[in-house]
């Protein structure tokens, strides 16, 4: 004897199935922490504010 299936419940899970494997997508897309996302760009804005103070000037290193 074969089971008897409630198409509109097959149907609901099925969707919800793909609806959870978009999500994961998503989650490994754009999913970063607020915490290491505000790391990565302080750590960005250091590097950027070290480089700049390091920057040697052309006008102030020619002798006349």
């Amino acid at each position: 004897m074969t089971e008897i299936v409630n198409l509109r419940r097959a149907r609901k899970a099925k969707a919800r199935a793909e609806g959870e494997d978009v999500a994961a997508a998503n989650r490994a897309k754009y999913g970063t922490a607020k915490a290491v996302r505000d790391l990565t760009k302080a750590r960005s804005e250091k590097d950027t504010q070290t480089l700049e103070s390091h920057r040697l000037d052309a006008d102030k290193n020619r002798k006349n």
